[in-house]
């Protein structure tokens, strides 16, 4: 592990690799962020400061414009050349629970997790959410029912695989020329490994997913059937990672001490660690 390229974080999430720097939400933090990996601890810039609602996922239009999940107001929003934030898909009259990660495909579509229930409400029961498919004009153009807690995504060529934090299993899905879903079959059953819960994940040139694991504190690599070839022990909690860096063989690693919402704003406690791998990144993010 090299020195944590950011640090002073309420709570780091959905990490991208784009434009030759690494950019993050920080949810309750209200804000994403961008910086380079080069130097040790990076340059960390403000781009977006969401002042009504919290930043979760984060993808690009084919024409580079920022896309962010408003995560309460169950809204995708669009980030302007001139930096207006406007609403670029609401999604609220089809999501029955608070929105989290997404991964946005080459052709502008965009993938949204919905969890099925309000995420800082506490609850005893886990109710199946689903994944959105919106079209780069903002469209709703796909529903897939019964997803558990659908979280971190990865695109592999013309696959989509999704983290499955309530069923503790990846879940792969073929992706069709009009970016809607089909076939969809287990990527990896993650029995072997419970108590284990899949958060972000980012896939490699192997055809190999990484996937953080805050439950177990570690992050791990799973090949397609579910071999695990390495595990990251943490102290605390990794919540979601990418490969990153010029030859994308950086793993960027979300990690935070906590993840309830009252916790997390007492102190800036969450960081992004930094790790070297020998199998570079591939697909999107």
């Amino acid at each position: 592990m090299r020195a944590p390229i950011a640090s002073g974080l309420y709570f780091g999430e959905a990490p991208r690799w784009h434009a030759h720097e690494l950019w993050f939400s920080d949810i309750h933090g209200q804000r994403v962020h961008r910086t380079a990996l080069e130097g040790g601890r990076g340059d960390v810039r403000e781009v977006l400061r969401l002042a009504d609602d919290l930043p979760s996922g984060l993808g690009w239009l084919p024409d580079g414009r920022l896309l962010v999940v408003a995560m309460d107001t169950q809204q995708l929003r669009r980030v302007e050349p001139d930096g207006t934030v406007v609403v670029h898909a609401d999604l609220s009259v089809v999501a029955t629970g608070t929105l989290n990660d997404m991964v946005v495909g080459p052709d502008g579509t965009a993938y949204v997790g919905d969890t099925g229930w309000r995420m800082w409400v506490e609850r005893r029961e886990i109710v199946p959410g689903r994944l959105l498919v919106v079209s780069p004009a903002g469209e709703t153009v796909q529903v897939v029912e019964g997803m558990m807690a659908p979280n971190g995504m990865t695109l592999l060529a013309d696959r989509l695989v999704v983290a499955e934090p309530a069923a503790s299993r990846l879940t792969a899905f073929c992706v069709a020329g009009d970016g809607t879903l089909a076939d969809r079959r287990p990527f990896a059953e993650l029995d072997a490994l419970k108590p284990v819960a899949p958060d972000g994940i980012c896939g490699d040139a192997e055809g190999a997913v990484w996937l953080a694991d805050p439950v177990g504190r570690r992050v791990v690599r799973v090949r397609d059937g579910g071999a695990v070839t390495d595990v990251l022990d943490f102290a605390e909690r990794p919540v979601a990672c990418v490969l990153a860096g010029t030859d994308r063989r950086t793993l960027a690693v979300c990690v935070a001490p906590d993840w309830h919402r009252e916790a997390v704003l007492r102190a800036p406690l969450a960081r992004i660690e930094v790790f070297d791998v020998p199998v570079s990144g591939a697909g999107t993010p």
